[in-house]
């Protein structure tokens, strides 16, 4: 009988779970891995940190609702990692780690790259983490692991491979390949639970859906689309969901804020969330983007996500796709009013901040205001772009603008709030959507964390187009401190001036560099026509304060919420006040 190797093992499962690509930077303790996939011809994409292929592997699990992979070395390469796992973890992204380890037969020797526990610092942040201590069981442990994070809530999970089990060598004969990795069916809601909830939405003078991640990874775009046309209720998605309803759709009302403000005083009366987890990006229960007043129905895969930070009317564990698909079935019995009021109403909202900054729109002098660059990014883009955004208040300027007509075309952040996953996150969109235009936006400070993945773009010929928004400084930590504590009180805050598309250049990227509102469009028109990797880098106006940033330091709470000035409380960023 033939024997194979660990890697070979390894690598034949990815094929019958259908997995062709992997994000990695080399160790040695990979190396069956990598010789395995060369010869199945698997496709490696190697960036130049760990962190990166990390956030590759999520940005890939997010473009196409498949499971991303990453494989990275023992000890820094672990560490490296721990980011992008946490991000994923935090986010709900189905993705598989892999960690080379130091042999077992050196434990307790102080071996290189080992000596302490990678399962357990990378268990908090998985659904499941497991090490590998014999070779044959490498296939049934590796479709276990990719189970489990397709499987209930979407999530990260960890297989580690110690160098001695991933290089012996196990008889081919004695090994089984699974045949089947994940489950052919999803769970339903009951039918009692549906009348209930259409019944609801049907009496509704304002209903509304919302949409999360968990109807993405569900694949649910075209039963989510079918069933808001078939009813006439406006759909608002967070930053897992954009392009589950196309933007220029008439029941589109993008981003959660909006829903917020949709219909006044008023606002929705019913609302269905699908897969949206009750936090941060749905309103927390101090500050709500969810009418407090409304009738909540919540549909979610995770139990434990039914309720949570607020009550719930009607919570449904389901699939988001088959609770859709049973949702609609039902529809079909009903007569559905028109609500054109409503509708209009969602859609007047939505377009608002054209109006707040059209002043900004209009101006041709230096600096460049941010969102003037945004909008002149949106007027380029194509149908079918993907857009990468990295920077707390640079991503908060282009999802305003942003015109996203596919799931897994918006790519930014999330719970972690992690900044440096724009460029990983677009060399992932790149590689999984080769013939869509793919566009980074990243602020000056983000672009700094994995600015050498430039290299990976000229490398891998990956024509990407990156857009630096320069404003000299980590923008939204810059503005709370002058909102938080006065404009001569900055401290850690300041960047130079730098000329990114110079030192992009030097990879081997085509580099634009513009100071002029003016000269915005034609730097992108050549950016996108060079065919190559490219950096605009984009010198714009530090003294304009995101709106995003003014409500996350509290300078838009309303004055019940604020701290009193005479010590009666204190005013904190990103969270509520200390009273």
């Amino acid at each position: 009988m033939a024997s194979l190797d660990g890697g070979a093992l390894f690598v034949r499962t990815l094929e019958r779970a259908g997995i062709r690509t992997l994000f990695t930077l080399h160790g040695g303790h990979l190396d069956a891995i990598y010789q395995a996939a060369l010869d199945a011809g698997i496709r490696l994409v190697d960036t130049r940190h760990e962190q990166a292929a990390g956030h590759a592997a999520d940005g890939w699990a997010r473009v196409t609702g498949e499971t991303g992979v990453a494989i990275v070395t023992a000890g820094p390469g672990l560490t490296d990692c721990v980011t992008a796992i946490t991000n994923a973890w935090l986010d709900c992204v189905p993705t598989l780690f892999v960690g080379g380890a130091a042999p077992l037969r050196d434990a307790e020797c102080l071996p290189l790259q080992g000596g302490f526990d990678q399962l357990a610092l990378v268990t908090p942040i998985t659904k499941w983490a497991h090490r590998a201590t014999h070779t044959h069981r490498i296939p049934d442990l590796l479709a276990q692991a990719l189970r489990i994070a397709r499987s209930g809530r979407p999530g990260p999970v960890y297989l580690e491979l110690p160098i001695d089990v991933l290089f012996s060598r196990a008889d081919s004969g004695a090994v089984r390949i699974p045949e089947k990795i994940v489950p052919d069916a999803a769970p339903a809601p009951s039918p009692a639970s549906v009348e209930r909830a259409i019944a609801w939405l049907h009496a509704a003078e304002r209903p509304a859906i919302v949409v999360g991640g968990g109807a993405r990874f569900a694949d649910a775009a075209p039963e989510l689309v079918a069933f808001a046309e078939r009813t006439g209720i406006p759909v608002f998605t967070n930053g897992r969901a954009h392009g589950m309803i196309p933007a220029d759709h008439p029941l589109c009302g993008r981003g959660l804020p909006h829903l917020a403000f949709a219909g006044g005083a008023a606002g929705a009366d019913v609302v269905l969330v699908l897969g949206a987890r009750l936090g941060l990006f749905t309103g927390h229960p101090a500050r709500p983007l969810i009418p407090p007043s409304a009738k909540l129905i919540q549909v979610d895969i995770s139990a434990e996500e039914i309720g949570r930070n607020r009550e719930v009317d009607l919570g449904i564990v389901a699939d988001c796709r088959e609770a859709l698909r049973a949702f609609d079935a039902a529809a079909c019995e009903r007569r559905w009013a028109e609500r054109k009021a409503w509708q209009d109403a969602v859609r007047a909202v939505r377009e608002g901040h054209r109006l707040l900054f059209a002043k900004a729109l209009a101006s041709t002098s230096a600096p460049i205001h941010p969102y003037r660059l945004v909008a002149e990014i949106a007027k380029v883009l194509p149908r079918d772009s993907i857009v990468a955004a990295d920077g707390g208040e640079t991503a908060s300027w282009m999802e305003m603008v942003a015109e996203v007509h596919g799931p897994g075309r918006w790519l930014s952040h999330g719970y972690l709030g992690c900044l440096g996953t724009g460029l990983p996150f677009a060399l992932a969109a790149k590689v999984a959507r080769p013939e869509s235009a793919v566009l980074c936006i990243v602020g000056d400070g983000s672009v700094g964390l994995n600015f050498a993945e430039f290299d990976t773009f000229v490398r891998h010929g990956l024509p990407i187009v990156t857009v630096v928004n320069n404003d000299r400084q980590w923008g939204m930590s810059a503005h709370g401190q002058e909102l938080l504590f006065g404009p001569d009180r900055r401290v850690v805050t300041d960047l130079a001036p730098t000329r990114y598309d110079l030192a992009a250049a030097g990879f081997g990227c085509h580099a634009e560099h513009v100071e002029e509102p003016a000269e915005i469009a034609g730097a992108l028109e050549r950016a996108f026509a060079s065919g190559k990797p490219a950096c605009v880098n984009v010198m714009t106006d530090p003294s304009v304060i995101a709106p995003i940033t003014r409500a996350m330091v509290g300078a838009a709470k309303p004055a019940a919420e604020k701290a009193a000035p005479d010590g009666g409380g204190v005013r904190i960023p990103y969270y509520e006040d200390l009273a």
